[in-house]
């Protein structure tokens, strides 16, 4: 596998099937870490839900996929990638704070 350059290059410039890859790593590596800092805040959230049925609030989800769709636009990504890679990542992270939701409120 070859190593991303130092300076970050775009994705027209690599030179070989291998560069691509290396890049689409280093960003998988990045996604994966704000995935990981984003679990914190949910965990935490929970904290704060009244109920466990307060974890989901569909108005909320709607507001962040309308968000993301724009966002995706404006950066150049096919809105309905980011739609459902956000939509499936919020279903995850529903689960996680259900589950965190379930874990600080054992025996209330």
């Amino acid at each position: 596998m070859t190593k991303p350059p130092a300076k970050p290059a775009t994705p027209a410039s690599c030179r070989d099937l291998d560069e691509v890859r290396a890049h689409i790593d280093r960003l998988d590596a990045e996604i994966v870490a704000l995935m990981a800092e984003r679990s914190g805040y949910v965990g935490e959230a929970a904290r704060f839900k009244p109920s466990r049925e307060g974890v989901v609030d569909r108005a909320r989800i709607e507001d962040i996929i309308t968000n993301m769709r724009f966002r995706a636009q404006e950066l150049g990504l096919e809105p309905d990638i980011a739609e459902a890679v956000f939509r499936r990542m919020i279903d995850a992270f529903i689960k996680f704070e259900k589950n965190e939701f379930d874990r600080l409120h054992e025996g209330d």
